[in-house]
């Protein structure tokens, strides 16, 4: 009797023990990369904090397997180019597992079974594929929507055009920049629950599981911690509850404030600290990487009229490459492509910060213009007064120093204000590798309430003001110096 008890108890330990199965940790905290505007998986509420399906399933399973993380909310192709360079250890925002991606990705168990579907206006005429012939259909970047489209594109002889966020995408429709959307069916059907005027006149197609992935070959143990913490909510229930909360009938909404988004001034009144937040970063990176630029901009310059060809050459090399390079390329390759390059040869990962990383392209991105300007202000003072200064025994560096730069610097003032606006602007173009600026921090509000005319009106008269003071008080430098 007391041996077949034992047995019993030996069958049932691991049923009674999977509430509190746990996984060995390696790191004292893990970053997980997120997507920024992506619901109901993950997207921002109206007080600014990121919330949806995948957040409060990280956060439920870190806090079971007793682990620390970090959450950083960069958007979907900066997420996963984040995890490849290092700079993330984990990615948890809707994807889903496609042989192509497991050649790149170690991926969990599987957390939800994902739909794609096709959304048009409510008043379209569309009701099937064959209806797509010759329309223009827009899907998400590396999403397994695009992957079904592309499949079926000749089929049913529709178009397709990407893009890099839900926002962007679901106001084109509106719009009638492209005919329907397709996307995966909770993220579509959640939209319509928001207030888009959508209807789904197609039923949803399997197109895979969902599931949290790490780069390849890394961070086995947090693949280990994922699937043991998932199977422990999914057996006292905590995660049903967490599906429910966003995807049953009368699911919570996007907004949990009483404000009313509809109006320019609920938008302003609800999201005012998230927009202070994305200016002060868009500042920030314009006046460092500005003062930067002025710096190397200056040396560069000098070497372009230098009487030594090896400075001349040095010159024209650094601005032919940095103005032969599109910033958001370059601020790519700052961001992502050099840890990779380190780490294929240390072995080591060395992730670069997005606002260094930004930084750094913006400075070099100016830097490269402003050489021109004092290249191109020094040429500007007649050539005779350098020759006439050496005539009389006067060395170089004293003669530029004494005579031309006092003379350039007055011509190069108005370039110089200009190229600051330049910069200003050119921040927006650094959100591309995740940065949360003030163009990207509009585009997170404008996912969440699809206020998409108010939300660039307010980001327009922000950079206006902004631009307008900045400009303002540059002049009046100007006229004090000359």
């Amino acid at each position: 009797m007391k041996k077949k008890i034992l047995a019993c108890l030996l069958i049932l330990f691991p049923i009674f023990s999977l509430g509190i199965a746990k996984a060995d940790t390696v790191k004292s905290k893990y970053i997980i990369a997120s997507d920024s505007s992506f619901a109901p998986f993950v997207f921002q509420n109206s007080n600014n904090e990121y919330t949806g399906i995948d957040m409060d399933l990280i956060k439920a399973i870190a806090k079971d397997q007793g682990f620390e993380i970090e959450i950083t909310n960069p958007g979907f192709d900066a997420a996963i180019s984040a995890v490849q360079a290092g700079q993330a250890d984990g990615i948890i925002a809707g994807m889903s597992v496609t042989d192509a991606r497991k050649a790149t990705f170690d991926f969990s168990d599987s957390y939800y079974t994902a739909n794609t579907i096709l959304g048009v206006k409510e008043s379209s005429t569309i009701a099937s594929y064959e209806d797509l012939k010759d329309k223009t259909v827009g899907v998400k970047n590396g999403t397994a929507s695009q992957t079904f489209l592309t499949e079926n594109q000749s089929k049913y002889g529709y178009k397709i055009k990407t893009f890099s966020d839900g926002s962007s995408m679901y106001d084109s429709l509106n719009t009638g920049a492209i005919d329907a959307v397709m996307d995966d069916e909770p993220v579509l059907k959640y939209s319509i629950s928001q207030g888009q005027k959508l209807k789904t006149p197609i039923a949803g197609t399997p197109i895979g599981e969902t599931a949290f992935a790490v780069k390849k070959g890394t961070n086995p143990e947090l693949i280990q911690m994922f699937n043991k913490g998932l199977a422990n909510l999914k057996a006292n229930g905590e995660f049903q509850k967490i599906l429910d909360k966003y995807l049953a009938s009368g699911a919570a909404t996007t907004s949990t404030s009483t404000v009313d988004e509809t109006t320019i001034w609920g938008l302003l009144q609800n999201n005012y600290k998230q927009l202070l937040s994305g200016l002060g970063i868009t500042l920030a990176l314009a006046l460092i990487s500005f003062a930067i630029a002025i710096v190397i901009g200056i040396i560069f310059g000098m070497f372009s009229v230098s009487p030594y060809k090896s400075l001349r050459l040095i010159s024209e090399i650094f601005v032919d490459v940095i103005r032969g390079i599109p910033l958001m390329i370059l601020a790519a390759f700052i961001f992502w492509g050099i840890p990779n390059f380190i780490e294929s040869i240390t072995g080591h990962q060395s992730p670069i910060n997005d606002f260094v990383a930004g930084t750094i392209a913006l400075s070099l991105n100016a830097a490269a213009y402003i050489a021109e300007i004092v290249r191109g202000g020094i040429q500007a003072v007649p050539v005779g007064q350098m020759e006439a200064s050496r005539s009389l025994g006067i060395s170089y560096g004293k003669t530029m120093r004494k005579i031309i730069l006092p003379q350039a610097t007055k011509l190069m003032l108005p370039n110089f204000v200009n190229q600051f606006v330049i910069a200003l602007k050119d921040t927006t173009i650094v959100s591309a590798i995740g940065l949360v600026e003030l163009f990207q921090t509009g585009k997170i509000i404008i996912a969440r309430n699809y206020q998409s005319f108010k939300m660039y009106a307010i980001l327009a008269i922000f950079y206006l003001v902004i631009i307008t003071l900045l400009t303002r008080l540059a002049k009046r430098l100007e006229k004090r110096i000359r």
